[in-house]
């Protein structure tokens, strides 16, 4: 993932899932300048790291909420 993008993510108020080596995670900030997000998982809040935004994965949902005619 790109720093801009991981801000965008960080920033934004909807719900974003993003992933650490396939572990759902929060994005807490962005470091554009070294290219670093502090982030924990969904699930352990009190575990916090900072890690390069290139390991970042954002998961995509191919399921529509609304069927196809």
């Amino acid at each position: 993932m790109e720093a801009y993008r991981a801000k965008e993510i960080a920033e934004s108020p909807d719900v974003i899932i993003v992933s650490y080596f396939g572990v759902p995670v929060f994005i807490e900030h962005v470091n554009l300048g070294a290219g670093t997000a502090r982030i924990h998982p969904l699930d352990r809040p009190d575990e916090e790291q900072t890690v390069p935004v290139d390991v970042l994965a954002e998961e995509f949902n191919d399921v529509f909420d609304t069927p196809l005619m």
